[in-house]
């Protein structure tokens, strides 16, 4: 001991299998740590404060998770749930161009029914459970730093950007030579204060609570470029967004467009979402034809494409993914009245299963198997005997088709059923499909959405689920690979300093985890968001500990109270990734 302070490390974990993220072979050995950081990876003969035991088990750096919304929920569970007990230690926020910040008292309103619609974060929550206090980008970061339990950076959102500056007339009108500089300033205010770059979104299918195009839709292709321009000025930065041809193949204009940005800003623009289809496997070329092409013109585009199944629920009755199938956004947009008699007539009902399987469905024919949909819980009388059944099931005791069979359980409902669609895509041909795609260096493992669509999907356990399928399923790449796709890719992608690996002297995000065992609960509906309101999650299985920046935040599978997690600013705790 001297002059108070103890000299010895805070703790060793010994004996694990040290996974380092790097995709080098598994070694047995200690890591030593002190002061929130690595300081020795081999054999600790020191004495310690604490020694940890780990023969049998495995240590990985903590997992990376960048494309969330956990804006909002971090306020109220500054954990981020369930994503957390999985071995996330470090989340990126602010994605698809929807920030909280900057924001005007008077807009707070209109940002959280937006965020209500379209990521599917209850009102009440939002009201309830989010302070609302800031204004600035900054303010927004001070509102987090110190409060939260794991290590969170955000993007700045195109959405959320162009609200503040051209206010309600944002949703369908272009910067002018008076706004674009305001817009331009308002950015390097927010990557100043440390966004990690700029979201953007140029999907259709977003629109605010009552309908209208979200802000973003507003933007011109030279409005995006000036942004663009703007992101590649200030260090540790990068792009994200979601588009239209992510979903239904990329446009002429997007082919274009997109690889400029990511060249103009000479920074990588990742898109959310690339999904497999084995029934057009010549979809995936043309949708990664997108990341030649920007490489052709001194740019980089990273596709985010989820290595597992994500368990979701749908609903005719409240916004969900049924509502973005293209051919049924127009019939599904109509009041709940409207939209039941709709559902009423035969010929609106071909269309609809008719649009649900075609090609142009994109990314959304996985939801066209109705007959394997499982009815949830229902409200009828008449749907008694439901749930628990698949539709095809029902068909075939009623003598109907299934399709029928679904909207008619829905309609006597009023369209409250809880629907729980068949796991899309879960056979061999597309395992092998994903295997290819996965390969390709300009596709990254990640999209759980974790934070958003809360009553509907539970994407944040892809983590332990992916480990346990390539420790003890299909077995698709080694645990070594799997652990650097999920923890240093996203890190070297986003420059996070001294993050995504176990090496002497990075910070100590460490998961350490059971291979015989480690796995998923399956998800479960629980009623503990602010207010009451209903959200997906799942526990973890065989995740001992995990620890944030040495701290320990999870033991067996239970949050523990500390809050040791970082605000992640861009130049502070990133470095540049240039595109070329």
């Amino acid at each position: 001991m001297t002059d108070g302070v103890d000299p010895r490390p805070d703790f060793v974990i010994a004996g694990a299998t040290v996974v380092d993220g790097t995709g080098a072979p598994g070694r047995t050995a200690d890591v030593t740590v002190r002061g929130g950081r690595v300081v020795s990876v081999g054999r600790c003969a020191d004495e310690v404060c604490e020694r940890i035991e780990a023969d049998g088990l495995m240590l990985a750096p903590g997992f990376v998770d960048p494309h969330t919304h956990y804006d909002a929920q971090l306020f109220w569970d500054p954990a981020a749930s369930p994503s957390n007990l999985h071995g996330v230690t470090s989340v990126v926020g602010g994605n698809c161009s929807f920030a909280l910040a900057p924001l005007h008292a008077s807009d707070a309103e209109f940002t959280r029914r937006m965020m209500g619609r379209v990521e599917g974060m209850p009102l009440g929550a939002l009201e309830a459970g989010v302070p609302w206090s800031w204004t600035t980008f900054g303010e927004y970061l001070d509102a987090l730093e110190g409060r939260i339990a794991v290590n969170a950076g955000f993007f700045a959102g195109q959405s959320a950007l162009r609200r503040f500056v051209l206010g309600p007339g944002a949703n369908v009108t272009a910067a002018d030579a008076t706004t674009l500089p305001q817009l331009e300033a308002a950015l390097a205010e927010a990557l100043a204060a440390g966004a990690l770059g700029l979201s953007v979104d140029g999907s259709t299918a977003h629109q605010d609570a009552d309908g209208a195009p979200i802000p973003a839709k507003g933007a011109d292709a030279d409005e995006l470029l000036a942004l663009a321009a703007v992101v590649g000025r200030f260090p540790g930065t990068a792009l994200a967004g979601i588009f239209d041809g992510g979903s239904t193949g990329w446009s002429e204009a997007e082919l274009d467009l997109l690889p400029r940005l990511s060249a103009t800003a000479d920074r990588i623009l990742n898109w959310n979402l690339l999904v497999v289809d084995a029934a057009f496997p010549e979809r995936i070329d043309r949708q990664l034809a997108l990341s030649d092409r920007a490489r052709s013109v001194g740019g980089r585009i990273v596709a985010l494409c989820m290595p597992t199944l994500v368990p979701m629920t749908m609903s005719f009755a409240n916004y969900c993914a049924l509502f973005l199938i293209p051919g049924w956004r127009e019939t599904m947009a109509l009041e709940p009245a409207e939209r039941s008699a709709a559902l009423r007539d035969p010929a609106v009902r071909r269309r609809l299963e008719a649009a649900a399987n075609h090609e142009d469905a994109g990314m959304f024919r996985v939801l066209g198997d109705f007959a394997g949909y499982r009815i949830g819980e229902t409200f009828a009388p008449g749907n008694a005997g439901c749930a628990g059944r698949t539709v095809g099931e029902i068909a075939a005791e009623r003598g109907a088709d299934p399709f029928d069979t679904l909207i008619d359980v829905v309609l006597a409902d009023d369209l409250r059923t809880v629907l729980w669609p068949p796991p899309a895509g879960d056979d061999d041909a597309h395992w092998r499909l994903r295997e290819r795609v996965w390969a390709h260096p300009d596709v990254l493992l990640a999209g759980s959405d974790a934070g958003a669509h809360l009553d509907r999907m539970c994407g944040a356990p892809y983590p332990t689920q992916f480990l346990a399928d390539c420790l003890r399923g299909r077995r698709s790449m080694p645990v070594e690979q799997a652990v650097h796709h999920l923890s240093d890719r996203p890190a070297r992608m986003f420059g996070l300093r001294d993050r995504g690996r176990i090496a002497e002297g990075v910070h100590a995000d460490l998961v350490l985890f059971d291979p015989t065992t480690v796995g998923s609960e399956s998800a479960r509906l629980v009623h503990d968001l602010p207010g009451g309101a209903v959200r997906m999650t799942a526990g973890a299985v065989g995740v001992h500990r995990v620890f944030v920046n040495g701290v320990e935040t999870v033991r067996d599978g239970r949050a523990l109270d500390a809050r040791p997690g970082r605000v992640l600013r861009s130049g502070r705790d990133t470095e540049t990734v240039t595109a070329r």
